[in-house]
């Protein structure tokens, strides 16, 4: 996993990994998601995707389009 920037200094994301049709992200609590393209929707993973190699926005972006539809909760 690759850390993710924070830019803004108060993100809940901590971490984040890209694969071709989801994205594992990494909590500041620890607690590690992945959301997918059937489980999120291709365009909010895209979004996603965009928003964890910018470093800000991800934390925001999971909390108000996508809490509950990761697919798996991996830790």
């Amino acid at each position: 996993m690759k850390p993710y920037k924070n830019l803004s200094g108060k993100s809940t994301v901590a971490m984040y990994e890209l694969a071709k049709d989801f994205i594992k992200i990494r909590f500041t609590n620890q607690d590690v998601y992945r959301y997918s393209n059937q489980s999120a929707g291709s365009a909010k993973v895209k979004q996603m995707k965009i928003l964890a190699v910018a470093g800000k926005g991800l934390g925001t972006f999971v909390e108000a389009n996508v809490q509950k539809l990761h697919d798996r909760k991996i830790r």
